[in-house]
């Protein structure tokens, strides 16, 4: 479910594999074998999708469906 949210995600803010592979720092062949589920992406780069899509990782890894990220808490 990852792979397909991953690719969901980028196709919902009409970027192609190029700018999210731009972003991470990463070639564009890497990025698209996570979306494929060729390759596990590190935890790294998905807090970094995360952050970018205004998502939780919990949503891109199908943990939840619900694609709002979480409240935090400033101590």
């Amino acid at each position: 479910m990852c792979y397909q949210r991953l690719k969901d995600l980028r196709e919902d803010h009409d970027l192609a594999q190029k700018e999210i592979a731009d972003i991470l720092g990463i070639d564009q062949r890497v990025y698209s074998n996570y979306e494929t589920g060729k390759r596990e992406i590190p935890t790294r780069l998905l807090i970094i999708l995360a952050d970018y899509y205004n998502t939780s990782t919990d949503y891109i890894l199908g943990r939840t469906n619900n694609i709002r990220p979480y409240e935090t808490k400033h101590c």
